[in-house]
């Protein structure tokens, strides 16, 4: 097949290599082990008809709704949609939520043939209230399609997709906002360094505000040369390859961000906008790193499975859904949340509370801080403790020894649920839990698996004990049922999951050789060592007596 009938959208001058077709002649294999390989590989990357022939494949291929519209209907509806508009004023549809169509290697007929392909796509798809990529997949479709009826029917075909469990375009403002509550949650526990120098630069922007343009800095942002390269891998191994390339990106941007300041002449500055500093890293990638480069660091992170990922976004979407927040709105900044003039703790200061809050999983952090119990007020009574405590989750428990050593830890589960085994101390929680020490330094630990994932492999799905994640729609389901991080979905040893467990005797976090924090019925003595299931060093002396004691609650600051 000609490369010519591949190139009526584009600019060849500006397409170069991405436009030769030096690569394999044909391209045969089904195999999904095999293409997963060969798009890892960029086996098609050098021949644009092998490439968009590839693309044609892969996209027939998905599973999609009985009634899907083809290019035979594009061709139907295209001039009764646009009528007589000029295309080139021609604007685009709300949904899109004011993104333009990028020009990558796109000439004027193509930028015109975009415009009347998501004006068409909105008009067979009237249950797509938000998808800001939408410009970009049909942009970038447009480079390796033969004509517009053919690029409508392949973005089709990956909206419609309903095969179960695989996910390819958010098309509401909640999936699109629970993914980037997801990526802020992915970015804090893989790009730690990154998420450390984004709180510290952000000083006018909340931290998710900046991660809420993660997907516009692959579908968009990036060049062409790298956003084909996404592209390839992501026909054939979905959505968390987007997660992975964005947090590659991120990891690059903490290493080279003085180089792009000085390629933008200071644009940004120190504590300016890094929402502006990223998307100029991002444009200008490739003179940083190479393709390939980016892809390898990207395969190089061990992520989560698909199945956690998907938990992930399930219990973030579950939270924005108890909020009311469906559709889009102002945003609240975090720095709002721990209030200066109402949040007052006998441990911690506002800006150590904000660097708490900083570590918490995305759907809580838009959550005011509520002090439920404190030494200072209820006693040093365990009994107290957890009848001011039960009812709530997660918590958050704060520690000051006599010695002013600060340190605590962060709590999944309900403190009820130490009652399951009667007396029994047994531990409960999910790998969400973490310790943590602020004084006389900062450090976070969280559950060893999620730092050294080669200590457990995921539960094989036939595991009686390892449902699959239940179906948004289906009666009675809850996260509670499968919950993110539930050690049921692990093969990791009884030790490397000891999150949290009370008794009459005791509050014992983290267990395996120690536990990261024991505290006795007094809460007057404990003592801290390094445990499997943290791997953390002592949090304070390793046998202290406490000062004050506090535990806090997460109060929904939307009905605040």
């Amino acid at each position: 097949m000609a490369d010519v009938e591949y190139v009526c959208f584009v600019d060849r001058d500006k397409m170069g290599e991405l436009c030769q077709n030096s690569g394999p002649g044909q391209l045969t294999c089904t195999d999904p082990r095999e293409l997963k390989q060969l798009a890892r590989q960029g086996h098609w990357a050098k021949n644009h008809s092998i490439r968009a022939q590839v693309y044609q494949q892969l996209i027939k291929g998905i599973p999609c709704r009985t009634v899907t519209p083809d290019a035979e209907v594009y061709r139907d509806i295209v001039d009764k949609v646009v009528g007589k508009r000029k295309v080139s004023s021609l604007p685009l549809p709300e949904i899109v939520d004011g993104s333009p169509v990028p020009g990558y290697c796109l000439n004027r007929e193509g930028v015109g043939a975009a415009h009347k392909i998501v004006t068409c796509i909105a008009n067979q798809f009237p249950d797509i209230s938000y998808c800001p990529v939408l410009p970009a997949i049909v942009a970038l479709l447009l480079h390796f399609s033969q004509d517009e009826a053919e690029c409508f029917e392949k973005v089709c075909r990956l909206l419609a997709c309903n095969e179960p469990g695989r996910r390819m375009i958010d098309q509401t403002f909640l999936a699109y906002e629970s993914s980037c509550m997801t990526f802020g949650d992915l970015a804090s526990k893989y790009c730690p360094g990154a998420h450390k120098l984004i709180l510290a630069t952000s000083r006018s922007q909340d931290v998710l505000e900046v991660y809420s343009d993660w997907l516009r800095w692959i579908f968009g942002d990036l060049p062409l040369p790298f956003a084909a390269r996404v592209l390839d891998v992501f026909l054939v191994e979905g959505y968390k390859i987007l997660y992975r390339v964005a947090l590659a990106l991120l990891k690059f941007f903490r290493k080279m961000r003085v180089e792009v300041l000085e390629e933008s002449g200071g644009a940004g500055g120190t504590g300016g906008d890094l929402q502006d500093e990223m998307q100029i890293f991002v444009q200008r990638v490739g003179k940083f790193v190479t393709p390939e480069k980016l892809l390898e660091k990207a395969f190089g992170i061990r992520l989560f499975s698909r199945k956690e990922i998907r938990l992930l976004q399930m219990a973030n979407e579950k939270s924005l859904k108890q909020k009311g927040i469906t559709v889009k709105q102002k945003r609240r900044n975090v720095h709002l949340v721990v209030d200066t003039e109402s949040f007052k703790s006998d441990i911690v200061s506002v800006k150590e509370m904000r660097d708490i809050w900083a570590w918490i999983p995305e759907r809580f952090a838009l959550c005011q801080p509520q002090l439920l119990f404190t030494t200072s007020e209820h006693g040093c009574s365990l009994n107290r403790f957890y009848a001011q405590s039960e009812g709530y989750e997660p918590t958050l428990l704060l520690i000051r020894t006599t010695d002013q050593e600060v340190c605590g830890a962060y709590l999944s589960t309900d403190w009820a649920e130490r009652r399951r085994n009667g007396n029994k101390l047994s531990f409960f929680g999910t790998g969400e839990c973490f310790v943590f020490r602020l004084k006389p330094e900062v450090e976070r630990y969280e559950w060893v698996v999620i730092r050294h994932p080669e200590l457990s492999l995921a539960v094989p799905p036939r595991n009686a004990e390892s449902p699959q994640p239940p179906s948004e729609d289906a009666p009675g389901s809850s996260d509670r049922l499968s919950p993110f991080l539930d050690a049921r979905h692990f093969n990791a040893s009884k030790a490397a999951s000891m999150f949290m467990a009370g008794s009459q005797e005791s509050i014992v976090i983290g267990g395996g050789d120690g536990n990261a924090l024991y505290i006795d019925a007094e809460l007057n003595h404990g003592r801290t060592a390094r445990c499997n299931t943290f791997d953390n060093q002592p949090l304070c002396s390793e046998n202290f007596q406490i000062a004050v004691l506090e535990q806090w609650g997460f109060q929904d600051a939307m009905s605040s």
